[in-house]
């Protein structure tokens, strides 16, 4: 189909409908939560923690949509293709998983349960209730996702700008009435002297960086099917349409962030960041601010998943096509079905380590991407770097297991060299390696084409 389409410069109004199809792919389950919970966590501290915040959940998402386009990359598989195809595989694999049906994915639907509809059902029957509902709303997700030329018409132009009606409807009732002054609110211990540092932190779990590198080939496809078929423009297009949209979710998450703070004044500290959005809207808005939040959580969290399904799909299919997207389309939502039914807590608990793994290899990743013009996507850089940033990242992924992994003998080994690694205490021991690694491959980089050119001069001369 795709051959058939002449490639014609975008108007206005296509850049609006693809920046809102981008920001509805990236704002979905962990967006909603994440910056609430982390505003109650900071208290009178929001801005620091928001600043920190915004670096993850917004800059490097970013950056992300950037590094695919000065890449003029497909996908993630092309992002890790400089070091060799095993190891794209082996990233695209484990991306897509990650953000796909072992976490990511399956977030969208407990999320959506238990923020939106678990509070007005007795707690005997939320398990069934969880089953039916994760199964509708995949079943849906896979509905809306079979026809790719469909999602950016079903995304960009109806369930986003259905979604953002109801978000603005909250904040306006919300701030016109503040539960409290947010400088006046508690922050925990932890915020009050590391507030950047947390907040930096906490944004790995909307998942958006690693999002931006697997989506990377879903929205380069919507930018075909809206006629621009030129690599160099559709890669202008997608940076300028990423700029719009990721500037726009990160005034939300400042608000997010702010409101989790005024509500200290009247809740206590959460379990996590849905049972904050319920208190909230509750007290505004009672029984009809319930179904008007279950119906702003189920569509945005459905418009995700909608994204996370379909790149599964399409880079599935792409690299290992003894399947259709279809067939992959359909294995990538039964699988997030079954794993959604583990629980919120459970899903949230076990993806923490792996995101602490995958993000300083994918930030790494990333900020090579940006640079590879520099030094041609040389494989001598990007193996020093990558070398450099997964050996500390191996130990931060063990120390955030949960007590039955971080606890054993193993674990407390890799503890305590762990603690010999600078800003181990701050969770970010692997940006020191990493700067070396990229000092050291540089370097090998220059020396190596010093001698390469000046063999062609000797050559040359003689």
């Amino acid at each position: 189909m795709l051959n058939r389409v002449t490639s014609h410069s975008l108007s206005k109004r296509d850049y609006v409908t693809l920046s809102s199809m981008i920001f509805a792919l990236f704002f979905g389950a962990g967006n909603l939560i994440f910056p609430l919970h982390l505003g109650q966590l900071a208290g009178s501290h929001w801005g620091t923690a928001a600043l920190g915040f915004l670096v993850t959940a917004v800059l490097l998402p970013l950056l992300s949509v950037l590094a695919v386009c000065i890449t003029k990359s497909k996908g993630v598989y092309d992002i890790g293709k400089p070091l060799g195809t095993t190891f794209a595989i082996v990233f695209m694999v484990l991306i897509h998983f990650t953000i796909g049906p072992f976490f990511g994915t399956p977030r969208t639907a407990t999320v959506s349960f238990t923020v939106g509809l678990a509070p007005l059902l007795p707690v005997k029957y939320q398990s069934l209730a969880l089953l039916i509902f994760s199964a509708v709303f995949f079943g849906l997700a896979y509905l809306l996702s079979v026809e790719q030329s469909k999602i950016l018409a079903r995304v960009g132009k109806l369930l986003n700008p259905l979604f953002l009606l109801l978000l603005v409807g909250i904040f306006t009732v919300a701030f016109s009435s503040p539960l409290a002054h947010a400088g006046s609110t508690t922050a925990t211990v932890a915020y009050q002297n590391a507030g950047f540092t947390n907040g930096f932190l906490q944004g790995y779990n909307t998942m958006d960086a690693l999002a931006g590198l697997a989506l990377g080939v879903t929205i380069v496809t919507a930018v075909k099917f809206m006629g621009q078929t030129d690599p160099n423009k559709a890669a202008w297009v997608t940076a300028r349409a990423g700029l719009f949209s990721m500037t726009f979710e990160g005034v939300i998450y400042v608000l997010l962030i702010l409101l989790g703070a005024q509500s200290l004044g009247q809740f206590k500290l959460s379990d996590n960041g849905g049972v904050a959005f319920d208190q909230i809207v509750n007290h505004y808005m009672g029984n009809v601010g319930q179904a008007l939040l279950a119906v702003l959580i189920i569509t945005t969290c459905l418009t995700t998943a909608i994204g996370l399904v379909a790149a599964f799909a399409q880079d599935f299919h792409k690299h290992f096509g003894f399947l259709s997207y279809k067939a992959w389309l359909r294995i990538t939502c039964l699988a997030s079905f079954l794993t959604a039914n583990i629980g919120l807590n459970q899903i949230i608990a076990w993806s923490t380590p792996v995101l602490m793994f995958l993000y300083p290899l994918a930030m790494a990743l990333i900020f090579l991407s940006i640079f590879s013009p520099l030094f041609h996507k040389s494989s001598i850089v990007y193996g020093w770097v990558v070398v450099f940033t997964v050996i500390p990242a191996v130990f931060d992924m063990m120390a955030a297991f949960p007590a039955v992994v971080s606890q054993s003998a193993l674990g407390q080994a890799m503890a305590h060299v762990q603690n010999y690694l600078p800003l181990a205490s701050s969770g970010m021991d692997w940006l020191v390696p990493a700067l070396v690694g990229a000092v050291f491959g540089t370097a090998y980089y220059v020396v190596s084409q010093h001698k390469v050119t000046a063999s062609v001069s000797a050559i040359t001369k003689h």
